[in-house]
């Protein structure tokens, strides 16, 4: 049985058992119009193909808004944030920083697997992420570089982890 606004019936009871996903675009550009976001647009189908309930992508520009971003997700209980963008070495990528002020306990082998992954992929600049994940509340937040190519790989390689991740923010068990 479907629904052509909702999907299915399944699809819904999986979104509402996971929960509100969130994903921020750090982006001066995309904030000021000038530029299209397309990594958020990539997250967000991931992660309603994961069965979790995600608006569009949030775009804010780099610096305090993310933390502002971040604070308000965490704050309307979201189960995952997942931020786009500054996470490299350029003056206005502060992505880390903020995260970091919201953060309440870091889970750094997701960052790991994330610049391993890259690497291993060929792109070099990979390891040049400052990206971090962790829990703030029972919010997992999770930091991914900017393109599209970072986005949709993130998406592949986490997915099954994000899942498990939030059920056990939720008190799941480990299996």
């Amino acid at each position: 049985m479907t629904d052509s606004v909702y999907g299915s019936v399944a699809g819904r009871a999986a979104e509402a058992a996971l929960g509100r996903a969130v994903v921020v675009t750090a982006s001066d550009r995309a904030a000021a119009g000038t530029y299209e976001d397309r990594s958020g647009p990539v997250l967000v189908a991931a992660l309603r193909g994961l069965g979790f309930d995600v608006d569009d992508a949030v775009v804010v520009p780099d610096g305090d808004p993310v933390e502002a971003a971040l604070r308000a997700a965490v704050g309307e209980g979201a189960a995952l944030v997942v931020t786009s963008g500054g996470t490299g070495l350029g003056p206005r990528d502060r992505t880390p920083e903020a995260t970091r002020r919201v953060l309440e306990r870091e889970v750094p082998g997701i960052a790991e697997a994330l610049r391993a992954d890259g690497a291993a992929r060929g792109v070099a600049a990979a390891m040049l992420s400052r990206g971090l994940a962790g829990v703030a509340g029972r919010t997992l937040v999770v930091n991914v570089a900017g393109s599209t190519g970072a986005a949709r790989d993130a998406a592949a390689l986490l997915g099954p982890v994000l899942v498990h991740a939030v059920r056990q923010l939720r008190g799941a068990d480990h299996g």
